[in-house]
Formats: structure tokens, C-alpha cells, sequence
């Protein structure tokens, strides 16, 4: 049984398809779901940019793709999106861009952000390395134009851990919200429901990622969505921990439990439409 999970490290690390160029919407790779062209960006609000992240003297070049007019950064609403553990950007394109469409079509800017070693990114993928290229990807935001009101941090899955640490601890950009999809509360919770055992996760992972903790220092209003189903990382040990140990306010904080959803298909069982007025609500309140 240990054995099975000796190497959580790399369970949670995924990034094994290596690309030579990001292809986007020709992605042929598996994807969470598909968009129709109605959801289509057009070239000229796509840009891949390189980034330069720097995790105390560890370099690596990493990438992101903006969604968007860069030169609207100054005024528009922007979303970072920080994509699960599967493989690269190509993966988590149809959500990026589905996020692209919350306020009607391109009504918020997105970008997502690759992390070191996955895709084209160079290095190795690690927690602080995670951090270090959402803090790439803010700085080059910020350089653009965009202020602390405006950002809205989104995690998914794996993604949730930078997410939450962002929020709960700013280093580059304050996020006005966090919005987190299917969180894990920590890497010892991960081990446990695995194995069923009640081990320290320090055993056989390296991980410390902790969201139940950090959580408790986040004060920006917060939405949280999970599947009932979710057979990844569970509602009941992972997700409603996260939400409980909130920090903020009862009246910031926001729980979409969807029934019927596992750990990757949330946005299907809502319905696209759906999901869009969701995340729109909690960012413009009606």
C-alpha cells in the first residue's frame, strides 16, 4: 500500500507529454471538455508570452497565455488561472478560454500560466517553484497595468495551492477574490485518504502543501466549487475543510457543491451558461 503511494510527489506532478509548441485550440490531447466554435478566441486576443521566474536563485523560463487585449490590462478585470497537474496549457485551453467568456464574450481578461517543467517551461516542478511563476506571471501584469482590485485569483486542483498561498500572502499583486475548484486541504490529507492510514504525509512525499491552513489567512472574498462525486480529492476530506477553515467574512465566502460532478467535469454538469453566471455573480454581484 505504501509503496502505491510512495511517490505522491509525482502523482501530484504530471507534466509527462513533452510539446515543441503550444497548439491551442488544434490540441489533439485530452481535454476535460470540449467548447464549440461559439466560444472560439480570435488570434488577435492570444498572446503566449515567456516568462522569466526566479525561485530564490533557482531560474526557470516558463510561459503564459493571455486572453484578451494586453492593452486593456490598465482597466479590465483579469482572472490568473492556475491549471490541475495534468501535463501542460494545451490540457486546461477550453477552460481558459470558457473563463474568457464570463461578462459576455473577452468581458475579462484571462491568463493562464504554465509551471516549471511542465509544457515548454524549463526546470523542475516544485511547490516554491509553483509560487515563483504565479509571481512571474503577476509581475508581468502589473507591469501592464493591472492593480490589486482587478485581479481575480482562480485555482484548480493542483493549482489551488499557489492560489491560496497568493491570496493568503501577497508578494507581487493583492487579489481583490479567490476562487477555488475542487482544493485539496494538504498533501498529508492526499496520503491519507489513500492509503487509509493516518500517517504523517512527510513519510513518503516531500509535499507541505497546506490549504486547510493557509485558508485561515485568506480575507478576500472567496468562492468555492466541488463535485460531490469527486473521487480525486474529496468533498468531505479536502474541499469542505478548505471552505470551513475560511478566514474572511460568513458573507464573503461563496460554496457551490455540485452534485452529480467529479473531480474534473464541474463546468459540463453545471452547463456552460451556468458556470459563466456563477463566476460572473460572485465577481460583479448583482
Amino acid at each position: 500500500m505504501l509503496a502505491a503511494c510512495a511517490r505522491l510527489d509525482d502523482n501530484l506532478y504530471d507534466p509527462k507529454t513533452k510539446i515543441s509548441a503550444y497548439q491551442f485550440d488544434e490540441y489533439t490531447g485530452k481535454v476535460d471538455f470540449h467548447l464549440d466554435s461559439s466560444y472560439d478566441i480570435a488570434p488577435e486576443n492570444r498572446t503566449l508570452i515567456s516568462l522569466e521566474s526566479d525561485d530564490n536563485g533557482d531560474k526557470a523560463t516558463t510561459y503564459a497565455v493571455y486572453i484578451g487585449d494586453i492593452s486593456r490590462i490598465s482597466t479590465d478585470t483579469v482572472i490568473v488561472y492556475c491549471h490541475g497537474n495534468r501535463h501542460h496549457m494545451d490540457s486546461y485551453w477550453p477552460r481558459a478560454k470558457l473563463l474568457a467568456h464570463v461578462n459576455g464574450k473577452h468581458g475579462v481578461g484571462v491568463m493562464m500560466m504554465e509551471f516549471r517543467g511542465f509544457g515548454l517551461a524549463t526546470g523542475k516542478p516544485s511547490e516554491s517553484g509553483m509560487l515563483a511563476d504565479v509571481d512571474a506571471a503577476l509581475l508581468w501584469l502589473r507591469d501592464n497595468g493591472l492593480t490589486d482590485e482587478r485581479l481575480i485569483l482562480y485555482g484548480f486542483s493542483l493549482g489551488t495551492a499557489p492560489a491560496t498561498r497568493s491570496a493568503a500572502r501577497p508578494r507581487v499583486l493583492n487579489p481583490a477574490k479567490l476562487i477555488l475548484e475542487s482544493p485539496f486541504a494538504s498533501s498529508d490529507v492526499m496520503l491519507q485518504d489513500a492509503t487509509q492510514l493516518a500517517i504523517p504525509g512527510s513519510y513518503v512525499t516531500n509535499l507541505k502543501i497546506d490549504n486547510a491552513r493557509l485558508i485561515k489567512e485568506v480575507q478576500q472574498p472567496f468562492l468555492w466549487l466541488h463535485g460531490k462525486k469527486d473521487d480525486f480529492l474529496s468533498i468531505d476530506t479536502h474541499g469542505e475543510v478548505v471552505f470551513r477553515n475560511y478566514g474572511g467574512l460568513d458573507t464573503d465566502r461563496t460554496a457551490l457543491r455540485i452534485a452529480g460532478a467529479g473531480h474534473s467535469d464541474i463546468q459540463v454538469i453545471m452547463g456552460f451558461d451556468v458556470y459563466l453566471r456563477a463566476v460572473e455573480n460572485f465577481i460583479n454581484p448583482p
